[in-house]
């Protein structure tokens, strides 16, 4: 198993993911096995249940590892539902993961460029920053919807490399999921670093194997 992770002081631009690394996944669990299947399920005599076992779920892992997975209007046309305005409803769990904040602060005040790179479509980030304000904590925000391809493609980092220039070698970027994470190392970057608790209504993930990890930014000193 790695050791806790650190950020070398040599870092100087922070890669940073959002759901699950700065911001709470137990919004987004809640949103998509609970609230989405009963929204989905009432109008066709469906429990919430038997929606997201017989319809959602495996179109879910249809779209897995592709961009339709993160995209809300290619989820709101397969489903049939708006679920921008669904998400602006029920949005009382957007929140920071616990000392994400001041972590944000602290890096900000060393002088690192904080840069946010997430898989959530535009809109829904939106819906987030409007929710909590990520953006003052940020120097600039990216979706890789306009990309084409999500993190974990390796065309995503090629394509980004091209509009957010940075030294690999004095980067670090930091993810919960161990396919974006492996795509990064990959791309060149040299500090990688996952996160194991990104979802507070669930257990900690074991450690994804080969990676420095913290349980929560907030442990990177």
């Amino acid at each position: 198993m790695q050791e806790r992770a650190e950020l070398p002081e040599s870092v100087t631009t922070l890669l940073l993911d959002l759901d699950g690394t700065l911001l709470d996944l137990a919004f987004d669990t809640h949103f998509w096995l609970e609230v989405v299947p009963e929204y989905y399920g009432r109008p066709r005599g469906l429990t919430a249940a038997q929606a997201l076992e017989q319809h959602i779920r495996p179109k879910l892992r249809s779209a897995e590892g592709t961009l339709d997975w993160y995209c809300l209007d290619y989820w709101s046309r397969t489903l049939e539902l708006d679920l921008s305005a669904i998400k602006s409803k029920h949005d009382e769990r957007i929140a920071w993961l616990p000392g994400a904040q001041d972590f944000l602060r602290r890096q900000r005040a060393a002088g690192r460029r904080l840069v946010l790179v997430t898989n959530s479509h535009p809109e829904t980030l939106r819906i987030k920053d409007r929710k909590v304000d990520i953006a003052p904590f940020l120097d600039v925000m990216y979706s890789s919807n306009p990309f084409g391809v999500p993190k974990e493609h390796p065309e995503f980092w090629q394509r980004f490399g091209r509009v957010e220039p940075f030294d690999p070698a004095r980067a670090a970027f930091i993810d919960d999921s161990p396919a974006v994470l492996a795509a990064a190392r990959n791309a060149g970057i040299g500090t990688v670093i996952a996160v194991t608790h990104p979802d507070s209504s669930r257990p900690p993930r074991e450690p994804p194997a080969g990676f420095p990890h913290v349980a929560a930014v907030a442990d990177l000193l």
